[in-house]
């Protein structure tokens, strides 16, 4: 009754079939992740490059502020009030700069249909 049927090469079939998905899975994820780990890299990068931008034009605002009000401190503490007022500005609005982006594209590229 099941003489044309050969169950051995099936299973063999079926075996190379579920290794060859391992493997496929197995480098989707590692596609996914050295996109992710670039993706910190380069933000990464740019947050020192801004930092040094940073510090170069409050600098220079510090320079300005000081030939203004007479009083290199007073210059540093109005930059270093306005810094504090952008940091707090950044973690009240953590959720739409950081928190949300960061979410979609994690979402996105570990579960987009369309890869």
């Amino acid at each position: 009754m099941n003489e044309g049927i050969d169950f051995k090469k099936i299973f063999q079939d079926a075996k190379k079939h579920l290794l060859i998905e391992i493997e496929y899975g197995k480098l989707t994820v590692a596609e996914k992740v050295s996109i992710l780990l670039s993706r910190i890299i380069l933000i990464l990068v740019m947050i020192v490059a801004c930092s040094f931008v940073l510090y170069f034009v409050s600098s220079s605002l510090v320079a300005v502020l000081a030939d203004v009000t007479g009083h290199v401190w007073l210059g540093n503490l109005i930059v270093a009030g306005i810094h504090l007022f952008l940091l707090l500005l950044v973690y009240a609005f953590r959720k739409q700069l950081i928190i949300d982006p960061a979410t979609r594209f994690i979402t996105k590229l570990f579960f987009n249909p369309n890869d």
